[in-house]
Parts: structure tokens; C-alpha cells; sequence
């Protein structure tokens, strides 16, 4: 394996760790990574999205041990979250990598204030 293998795979642990503990899901990680790397936007999404499901499910079975996991919801969200999957991944590729990349940071920005002023 090379370099950059073995550095997806370090990064992978990190973000997986991040998101397992804060449940933010990866790729708010992930898609900078990619994008860094030289992703196109739509490509870094999709690969990120590849992780995350490798990733939700080793953390599903983490949490499931810990009695952590409230399956109804989960499955609601779930339902709707597959709609929406299926709108965003077909108006994507309709979006230039310059405007994903600030419609991706206003949406970090927007939930770090969140997350900074709520109580």
C-alpha cells in the first residue's frame, strides 16, 4: 500500500472517531479532506458517502451494544433522509465546485453558531 492509502486510512480512524463520538456524521470532515486532495465537489461528496456508510454501520454496532440506538427514529429519519439523498445527489452535479465550497462552509459556519449559542 502506498503513502496515500495509508494516509486515507489515518484519516478515516480520525474522522470516524470524530463523528462516532459526536454523531455529526464524517463527512463534515470528509469532503474538505477530498476536496483538499484535489476532488472535484461531486466526487468528494460520493466518495465521502461510500465511507460514511462503512463507517455508520461499525458505529450502529457500537452504539446498538450500549443500549444507545432508538430504532423508530432512526428509521423515520432514515425514510425521509433517502428522499432527500436522491434530490441532492441529482442537483449536485448542476453545482460548480466554487459554489459548493461556500455553500458547504456557510453551512459549517451556520451550525458552529449553533451549536456555540445554543444552550
Amino acid at each position: 500500500m502506498d503513502g496515500t492509502g495509508l494516509a486515507m486510512i489515518a484519516s478515516g480512524v480520525v474522522v470516524s472517531l470524530v463523528s462516532a463520538f459526536t454523531g455529526l456524521g464524517g463527512g463534515f470532515l470528509m469532503v474538505p479532506l477530498l476536496l483538499f486532495l484535489g476532488f472535484t465537489a461531486q466526487k468528494a461528496v460520493g466518495t465521502s458517502f461510500l465511507a460514511i456508510l462503512i463507517i455508520a454501520v461499525s458505529a450502529l454496532v457500537a452504539h446498538n451494544k450500549l443500549a444507545n440506538v432508538d430504532y423508530k427514529y432512526g428509521f423515520l429519519l432514515g425514510v425521509g433522509g433517502i428522499v432527500g439523498a436522491q434530490i441532492g445527489a441529482r442537483l449536485l452535479p448542476e453545482v460548480s465546485d466554487a459554489l459548493f465550497k461556500k455553500i458547504f462552509a456557510v453551512t459549517l459556519i451556520g451550525l458552529a453558531i449553533y451549536l456555540l449559542v445554543k444552550k
